[in-house]
């Protein structure tokens, strides 16, 4: 019985092409630069690397359970675009782990301005009470407005 070799994994983003294609649209950027144009798009495969990495990377374990975790893909795919003039490759060949990286502190970022918004809120429900923020309907459901109140209330003591 002869055994058949484990297939290999193969990666989302392909690091090689990946630098190709970083390397050509830098390119252009120059020839627009040198010709007085307009600085030109990227390309749709660079985009398409861009939202690759921000969506294979949102799910991880320290990312995946968060509501707004679109907002972080978006966020990460447009720093990713506005930081891809700062990718040298001179300096590294390994450009699936720069942009991972912008993406990873897109995230941090988002997470961040969440938490702060989720604060303003309920230091605004606690300061004028839950009446005043909270309007029910006799058909709203009252378990979710007594489990939201329960946050706040637990968020408070800690």
């Amino acid at each position: 019985m002869t055994l058949m070799p484990p297939k290999k994994k193969q990666h989302y983003v392909d690091n090689k092409k990946f630098l190709v294609e970083i390397v050509k649209y830098r390119d252009t950027v120059e020839i627009a630069k040198l010709q007085d144009k307009e600085k030109p798009r990227i390309t749709h495969y660079l985009g398409d690397c861009f939202l690759k990495i921000a969506v294979h990377l949102s799910y991880r374990p320290n990312f995946i359970n968060y509501m707004y975790k679109e907002d972080m893909v978006s966020d990460g795919v447009e720093n990713c675009v506005q930081y891809i003039d700062n990718f040298d490759p001179a300096k590294s060949k390994n450009p699936f782990a720069y942009f991972t990286q912008i993406v990873y502190y897109a995230f941090l970022r988002r997470i961040a301005k969440e938490k702060r918004q989720m604060d303003i809120r309920d230091k605004l429900i606690e300061k004028n009470g839950y009446d005043q923020v909270f309007h029910s309907d006799e058909n709203d459901n009252h378990a979710d407005m007594n489990s939201i109140k329960s946050r706040i209330e637990t968020n408070m003591r800690n």
